[in-house]
């Protein structure tokens, strides 16, 4: 019979698709590219964001916090101390204690002393952020709305490279007292994503021609000698950098402010750590958004920062790794694999395996977001979920298109039943040439060159379909395979292009009803006052080649092999005996449900040994035409 190679992409007609899933791999790495090279910050509103949070979330510990203390202006602080804000000699007081008998190795404040106060106390804490290790706050304004100018800024020492940073338009800074140009300070302003969470710090801020450091940053330079250049933090182009929130408030040793002043403290607590002195009361508004908890205290921020910097400090932060490189290769890796997936697999599976691929990027990302801090998490995630959306449905459509136009053309020649199996099976190719033990049968009318001799050529068409339409039916009802016609006759097959148990049986049974409809249709030609037509079947089993076997142009699916042939030869003796039905001693041996008749040997042309052959009793001929 003749097929076209149904699953072939080199025809026309499939050559757009094969284009159209190259557009779709190449889109599926151009998303991931893409999004990776959004500038950071930008798109805070999306999944990338919310799902670093989450990774933080799920890493972040409650292990101790040992190389730095936090002293809290709390609400128990103010209720012994008094109302806020304190005397500066107070607040003076406070950091002497630390700095003197505790003996800490550096201060910062993360507050700001615009107000004028006592003299004195600013006099102190100016001379201690002068000559000691104490560093002072100082707020920038990115926003431009208002041109902020409280305070006076202290002029900071700029670094001889010049690294990324965030342009300010204002400044809210310390009173005139507390400012000198020996004193240090840090900016302690921030930007909030769009969504209001702090996720990221200026490392320094531009504003006029002075480059200001961030407050962590000021005292790891004030009171760490052998700091490294904070480039290493990688901060992005904006200037910005992400904060690795690695540790639960719980970490941090947090001491009340008012044990301070009272003395309540052991006196090694605090002996050669840092200090960072702020205020968790919520009075004092100082009150944020992080990805750790929607209502934080600002201290929170910079300890974060803090003890990130001290585990570069030593040694202990993770390395550093091309987090959008290892997104890249993770999406042509995944491009690859789904397109050969797509060509060999069906829908569901293709499904389940993006779905699989998406588990298993999230744990590389839950990873790789430690080393990297400026990837984008979510990038191959929305390739995966362009493939769920645009390849999955695309895959399906031509598996639908596929099976249509393998039910259309496969119903001409296969049983039905047949073609039901090879849809549910889901063959990649289920046409293939492959091993396969066939029975074949062949039908012939006898005599049909006197038959038509005599006839026009309208009769003569007509006998030869009405004959075929006798030896068709029933080789497609018992599930056989139509090969070809040949002329006056038809040859099939059972066993391919699906395994059949007893295909032996099938093809006898339908030997045995064409013979009936034969004998019908016959004897209907003689009522008529026609002539009589007898039919001639060989039947034979065993090993054979089935499948399309051709050009790219055209093609046929047969079975090839020494069964077929000898099939072909015991039609041709059916002419030498009385009985329509020759069968072969191949397909003898596999017949469980007919009982046959031996009706000898024979030598058939091409074999050196007799053939012994068969019949079935009621395969008698009661019409001998003439040939």
């Amino acid at each position: 019979m003749k097929l076209p190679r149904l699953l072939s992409l080199r025809s026309f007609f499939d050559s757009p698709l094969k284009w159209l899933r190259w557009c779709i791999a190449i889109a599926a790495i151009c998303i991931t590219v893409s999004i990776e090279n959004l500038p950071s910050g930008k798109y805070s509103w999306f999944a990338n964001e919310w799902l670093r949070d989450q990774f933080i979330l799920l890493q972040a510990d409650d292990k101790p916090e040992t190389r730095f203390v936090v002293v809290d202006i709390d609400e128990a602080s103010l209720a012994q101390i008094g109302r806020w804000p304190w005397p500066r000699a107070q607040l003076a007081d406070m950091v002497e204690q630390i700095l003197g008998p505790y003996a800490a190795k550096g201060v910062a404040l993360d507050m700001l002393l615009s107000e004028p106060a006592d003299e004195a106390g600013d006099k102190r804490l100016a001379m201690m952020s002068r000559f000691g290790p104490l560093v002072l706050a100082q707020a920038f304004d990115y926003d431009g709305n208002l041109p902020l100018r409280v305070g006076q800024l202290i002029a900071p020492r700029n670094a001889k490279v010049r690294p990324n940073y965030v342009l300010a338009s204002g400044y809210i800074a310390n009173n005139a007292r507390l400012t000198h140009a020996d004193a240090k300070a840090g900016n302690i302003g921030f930007v909030p994503d769009k969504d209001g969470m702090i996720r990221r710090l200026p490392l320094y801020t531009r504003y006029e021609q002075n480059l200001y450091p961030g407050l962590t940053l000021s005292l790891m330079q004030c009171c760490h000698n052998q700091w490294a250049p904070p480039f290493q933090l990688q901060a992005n182009q904006s200037g910005f950098w992400r904060i690795p929130y690695q540790k639960n408030w719980s970490a941090y040793t947090v001491i009340p402010a008012s044990y301070i002043l009272q003395q309540k403290i052991p006196s090694g607590m605090l002996e050669n750590r840092l200090v960072l002195i702020g205020s968790s009361a919520l009075g004092l508004s100082d009150r944020v958004a992080t990805p750790l908890s929607p209502n934080s205290s600002g201290l929170l921020v910079h300890a974060a920062a803090l003890s990130s910097m001290l585990d570069l400090q030593a040694g202990q932060a993770p390395t550093p790794w091309p987090g959008s490189w290892i997104a890249y290769l993770y999406s042509v890796i995944l491009v690859g694999v789904s397109a050969w997936l797509f060509l060999h697999r069906s829908a569901i599976a293709n499904t389940l395996f993006l779905i699989l691929a998406s588990l298993l990027w999230l744990g590389m990302a839950f990873v790789i977001h430690q080393h990297d801090a400026e990837f984008s998490v979510t990038a191959p995630l929305i390739s995966n979920l362009f493939l769920l959306a645009v390849a999955i449905p695309l895959n399906w459509q031509v598996s639908q298109r596929m099976s249509r136009r393998l039910l259309g053309t496969l119903r001409l020649y296969v049983a039905p039943a047949v073609v039901d199996e090879l849809l549910r099976s889901n063959l990649t190719d289920p046409l293939a040439p492959a091993h396969r033990h066939v029975t074949t049968l062949i039908a012939d009318m006898e005599g049909y060159t006197t038959q038509v001799e005599t006839l026009s050529a309208e009769e003569a068409a007509q006998l030869t379909r009405d004959f075929l339409a006798c030896l068709t039916g029933p080789v497609l009802d018992k599930r056989g395979t139509l090969d070809k016609y040949t002329g006056d006759g038809l040859v099939a097959f059972w066993g391919a292009p699906l395994p059949i148990e007893n295909h032996a049986d099938l093809a006898i049974e339908a030997a045995q009803e064409i013979v009936q409809r034969v004998r019908a249709f016959s004897a209907q030609r003689i009522l008529e006052g026609k002539s009589s037509v007898r039919v001639r079947i060989g039947i034979e089993s065993g090993e054979a080649m089935a499948g399309d076997f051709g050009s790219a142009q055209r093609s046929i699916y047969t079975a090839v092999g020494d069964s077929v042939n000898v099939a072909s030869r015991l039609e041709q003796v059916a002419r030498d005996y009385p009985y329509d039905i020759i069968i072969g001693q191949g397909a003898k041996s596999l017949v469980k449900q007919q009982s046959l008749i031996l009706l000898g040997e024979v030598m058939l042309r091409g074999k050196e040994k007799a053939t012994t052959i068969y019949s079935l009793p009621d395969a008698i001929s009661t019409t001998k035409a003439t040939a």
